[in-house]
């Protein structure tokens, strides 16, 4: 990791992890998008919706505008008018009992993630073959799991795949290459690119896990 912007503007979330986040379909999203015009996420070369933590939390205060009796259209209304919106918060504290596989290729790597994954207090495990993060997620499912989609040689994607298969944790891919495509392709909620920059990743990482303290927790059965 190194330090530098935490890139709270730039596309990070699928459409998929953001209607995870908010408990907010993703068709009501695209709906939103083309009738409002406000909240419009940039694209991906290959045509992914990517979406900025600035974005959800926009999204966010039009969802709790709507929970407290707004119609879509004043909520937006009311999300144009406002000027001082805050910006995304710094992560706080994890919470104990939260696990995360980290599968990446680069022990020194790994050492330094799993180093602020644990400070953050976070439980880890971290793998660096993806035959063997398979068949953890066999046998012991983790509450998020993040790859380097160049692990085992470039097997990353492929691991994606298998673990979007096989369970519905938040995967997020990582890679030295702009693999952001791809990496939704194969099932992947959120995507950075490496070098990672410490604040940016652990505000991601607490996103997924829906304790983020701007987005708060994801909502119960989805």
């Amino acid at each position: 990791m190194e330090g530098g912007s935490t890139g709270d503007g730039a596309g990070v979330y699928s459409i998929g992890a953001v209607a995870n986040m908010l408990g907010i379909q993703a068709q009501t999203l695209r709906a939103w998008e083309e009738r409002y015009t406000q909240i419009v996420p940039s694209r991906s070369p290959g045509g992914q919706r990517l979406y900025s933590r600035d974005q959800v939390a926009q999204l966010r205060f039009v969802r709790e505008q709507i929970e407290s009796g707004l119609q879509p259209a004043d909520a937006h209304r009311l999300l144009a008018e406002r000027r001082d919106f805050e910006r995304p918060l710094a992560p706080q504290a994890g919470e104990p009992g939260y696990s995360i596989l980290l599968a990446e290729r680069d022990p020194y790597a790994a050492d330094f993630v799993e180093y602020f994954l644990r400070t953050e207090g976070y439980t880890s495990l971290v793998v660096l073959d993806a035959s063997q993060a398979e068949e953890i997620l066999d046998n012991d499912q983790p509450h998020l799991l993040v790859v380097d989609l160049m692990i085992s040689g470039g097997a990353g994607l492929a691991l994606v795949n298998t673990a979007r298969k096989r369970t519905a944790i938040p995967i997020l891919a990582v890679s030295a290459l702009d693999s952001r495509d791809d990496a939704f392709e194969a099932g992947a909620d959120a995507f950075l690119k490496k070098p990672l920059e410490p604040l940016q990743f652990l505000s991601t990482v607490r996103d997924l896990l829906g304790t983020s303290a701007y987005l708060g927790r994801r909502a119960q059965g989805r």
